[in-house]
């Protein structure tokens, strides 16, 4: 791997690590404050919101400029996320900006990935950085849960700045104060980050000229016979799996009896387990083998219904590490090959945004579904039966779409393969 790799994944780790730990801390802020049960839920779909509205505009912009600048803006955005929810914003909204500087970083993210690397490298690429991402959810996750503890947060309390009243009073206030520091770490590795060299494409003056660009480049994916299968695969991976954090906190206090801090260590349960299946994808697939992954999927959603039938940490703990390692070895090859197919297709920063679009569209939709009928009265246990059954019947579905894409279109597959194994050669 070229230097400029390394440093790229520890700018997104303490970016990452920030964000999952404010998501936790966001969460605890909502309760101690008495809000609705609504609107813990609605955290997810607030976050993944500019995913969608600025998806026609984040890649380009991603495209146009070096992309280690990009992803320095972006992080001082996720500062004002934290400094509106520090001082006084609706946790709502404040965390609503957080997810628009997300929004921005993540193609740049990925998309330098293709400008740095080799298609060769696209799989142990994004093995390493899935991997290194999702370890930073679970230390974000536990990193959350403990600040907001009683162990820690009075500590954090009882420190004052000399001659200055920070105003911050409570649990949840003061880890955001922390969780800005790591923001600020995150920047500081942007700014170390390399240009690739790459042309830039510059934006045009008209930015709604990109709308109609972009739906070219999400109907370009669609119609691509691998990008297709990949993209309606992460689409759903990511629509579930965003969703599944908040559930496991919410299954956790309803079948153990957890507090937000213990219920937290789950969720780096299911953390674990992916980075070890992402890891093991990354060293095991080939971009040519993408595809044979699809029926891990189909075995994940009947897994996720077997969580209702768990009332033991014992055995949750083991359970979690195995439904986290198929979404980790499911995920790697698909988001390799997708990132493959779109970076011929349309460029890196524009892939992503299409990638981005669609799978925030679906954590968006899903988010408020479960949001609004959390707010009807959904249990715990009845929304991961939902989401186990849309799992394995939606990656059924996918399944025999891409039989039928074999049968009728093998001359292309195999073409496309070709390009595949072909860029491995170089």
């Amino acid at each position: 791997m070229k230097r400029g790799f390394y440093t790229i994944m520890a700018a997104q780790f303490f970016s990452s690590l920030a964000d999952n730990a404010l998501f936790v801390t966001a969460v605890e802020l909502l309760k101690t404050s008495g809000a609705p049960k609504w609107q813990p839920a609605a955290l997810v779909p607030m976050f993944a919101q500019f995913y969608v509205l600025l998806a026609p505009f984040v890649g380009a912009y991603a495209d146009a400029r070096p992309k280690g600048r990009v992803m320095f803006a972006s992080n001082a955005i996720k500062v004002v996320g934290c400094l509106m929810m520090l001082f006084g914003s609706h946790p709502l909204l404040a965390y609503a900006i957080v997810g628009l500087g997300a929004a921005a970083y993540s193609p740049a993210k990925y998309g330098i990935l293709t400008e740095l690397l080799p298609a060769s490298q696209l799989v142990k690429a994004n093995g390493w950085i899935e991997g290194l991402t999702i370890s930073s959810i679970i230390l974000g996750v536990l990193l959350g849960g403990q600040l907001v503890g009683h162990a820690v947060s009075s500590r954090l309390l009882a420190f004052d700045f000399p001659l200055i009243d920070t105003g911050i009073s409570s649990a949840p206030e003061a880890a955001i104060a922390v969780l800005i520091l790591f923001y600020m770490v995150a920047a500081w590795f942007n700014t170390r980050i390399p240009d690739t060299g790459v042309e830039m494409r510059p934006m045009p003056l008209n930015k709604f000229e990109l709308l109609p660009d972009f739906w070219n480049c999400n109907a370009a994916l669609w119609r691509d016979k691998l990008g297709q299968i990949s993209l309606a695969t992460t689409t759903l991976f990511w629509g579930v799996s965003g969703n599944l954090r908040y559930i496991v906190l919410a299954w956790s206090a309803a079948a153990l009896g957890y507090n937000t801090t213990q219920a937290s260590s789950l969720v780096g349960v299911v953390a674990i387990g992916t980075a070890a299946g992402a890891i093991l994808a990354s060293l095991r697939m080939r971009l040519d083998q993408a595809t044979r992954v699809i029926p891990l999927g189909i075995a994940m959603g009947l897994l996720v219904i077997g969580m209702n039938f768990i009332s033991s940490v014992w055995v949750a703990g083991p359970f979690l590490i195995v439904l986290g390692a198929l979404g980790g070895f499911l995920v790697v090859p698909m988001n390799a090959l997708l990132q493959h197919r779109g970076h011929k297709l349309m460029g890196a920063g524009r892939s992503i945004a299409v990638q981005n679009f669609n799978e925030q569209a679906c954590i968006l939709s899903l988010g408020a579904g479960y949001s609004l009928s959390t707010g009807m009265g959904l249990s715990a246990f009845g929304a991961i039966t939902c989401f186990g059954v849309v799992v394995a019947g939606f990656m059924g579905l996918i399944q025999r779409w891409h039989c039928r894409n074999a049968v009728k279109h093998k001359v292309q597959l195999d073409h496309l393969m070709g390009i595949a194994r072909n860029d491995k050669s170089h």
